[in-house]
């Protein structure tokens, strides 16, 4: 979650949505996200809305827990009034920042609130994210008996020199110790691994690629760096201190990760993200992907029901103030246009590994197939079968495709 808020206009004091969110709800799944903003070191690439001890100016992290569930209960209420159907919540996601430099307690306080709100579908995927020095044993023990299924590790890489250019402040040799930790209290694991830092080769990266296959996890995500604008990073590269990632490096990094991950016994299925069953895939990410509906908690949380998404004020003192004084958390909001909906449909859909029905697509975009299929961006015994799903090519220039099936 990008710390920029996108324009739109203003939301209600009162939170509700328009009666189109409402239409069909009842056929799509509920999620609900937590945003807890708080970090102990900003991260030289982050762009993230997270706030270390220094900047948090006018709010406590230890009064937080509270004010994320006064919106959990509000979210009910506002969903309610706005006719939309009661639903269980199928996945939670606690992300961050670090949602584990809170006490356990907390979390599963707050997890706690979604459960009375909403109540957990049968199965419900519980997640938090957490950094290896955020946790120990009895954290992760507290966690997984407070109702969390399953943990993610913001690893990023194996290699020391790596994780400094990144700021990230854990030993290497710690991550093999969470893992055993949680497994131990019964959550699943998954570990995330960032690609193409400044100084990183592709041996440091078959290193990082090694490392996790060998902690045999669940899951595994892989993303490339992203320089944003505004960051550590982005000026240590404006001065000429660091390099700016290299494209070419990047795919070269991606395809070795693919295969590895592969020989190894992990399925992809979405553009950076492999399990090692179906069971396991995060399912709360693809409700992202497949435009189903969630309710985001906290500063600067972006939710979205029925083509309408709306977010959050960003500091988190401007956050407990709106919640203090009985008003939505929720700043500003858009309510997406059916051509909108649909270029987010296909956006969305072309990452993950059953793509898109080629037959709703518009005209331009089934004439385009043929030509993807001949560059070898598209699968084309899944074509033939009337499915578009992408080839390990196309998942690299995804946006490529992307663009040519919107083509009128």
């Amino acid at each position: 979650m990008g710390s920029a808020l996108p324009l739109g206009e203003p939301a209600p004091l009162d939170g509700l949505l328009p009666a189109s969110a409402a239409e069909g709800a009842a056929d799509r799944a509920f999620g609900v996200y937590v945003h807890v903003p708080f970090c102990r070191v900003r991260c030289g690439y982050c762009d993230f809305n997270t706030y270390t001890a220094s900047e948090l100016r006018g709010a406590r992290q230890v009064d937080y827990a509270d004010q994320a569930i006064d919106e959990i209960r509000m979210s009910r209420r506002v969903l309610a009034a706005s006719g939309a159907p009661s639903r269980a919540a199928e996945t939670v996601f606690f992300g961050g920042g670090t949602p584990t430099l809170l006490p356990a307690d907390d979390l599963v306080r707050m997890l706690g609130a979604v459960r009375d709100e909403f109540g957990f579908a049968p199965g419900a995927e519980v997640t938090t994210e957490a950094n290896p020095d955020s946790v120990g044993p009895e954290d992760l023990i507290r966690l997984a008996e407070g109702g969390f299924t399953r943990v993610s590790f913001g690893m990023q890489s194996a290699v020391p020199h790596v994780l400094a250019a990144l700021d990230r402040t854990h030993d290497p040799a710690r991550v093999p110790l969470v893992v055993r930790w949680a497994r131990d209290a019964g959550l699943d694991v998954s570990l995330d691994l960032i690609y193409g830092t400044p100084g990183e080769s592709l041996d440091d990266w078959r290193r990082s690629v090694d490392a996790v296959v060998a902690e045999r996890p669940d899951h595994v995500s892989a993303y490339a760096l992203i320089v944003e604008d505004g960051t550590k990073l982005a000026r240590q590269i404006r001065r000429g201190e660091l390099a700016q990632p290299d494209d070419d490096l990047e795919a070269d990094m991606y395809e070795l990760a693919d295969t590895a991950f592969a020989e190894a016994g992990f399925e992809w299925y979405e553009v950076s993200n492999w399990a090692n069953d179906a069971a396991h895939r995060s399912r709360h990410n693809l409700g992202y992907w497949r435009g189903d509906d969630w309710w985001g908690v906290g500063p600067g949380a972006h939710s979205h029901v029925g083509g309408v998404r709306w977010w959050n004020a960003k500091h988190p003192a401007a956050y407990a103030e709106r919640l203090a004084a009985g008003h939505s958390p929720a700043v500003g909001r858009e309510v997406l246009d059916a051509p909108t909906r649909e270029t987010e449909r296909v956006l969305l859909l072309t990452r993950i590994r059953e793509g898109i029905d080629i037959a709703s697509l518009h005209t331009g975009g089934r004439h385009a197939v043929a030509g993807l299929i001949a560059d070898e961006l598209v699968d084309a015994k899944a074509a033939l079968a009337g499915g578009l799903t992408l080839t390990r090519r196309g998942r690299l220039l995804a946006d490529a495709v992307v663009r040519r099936l919107l083509e009128d």
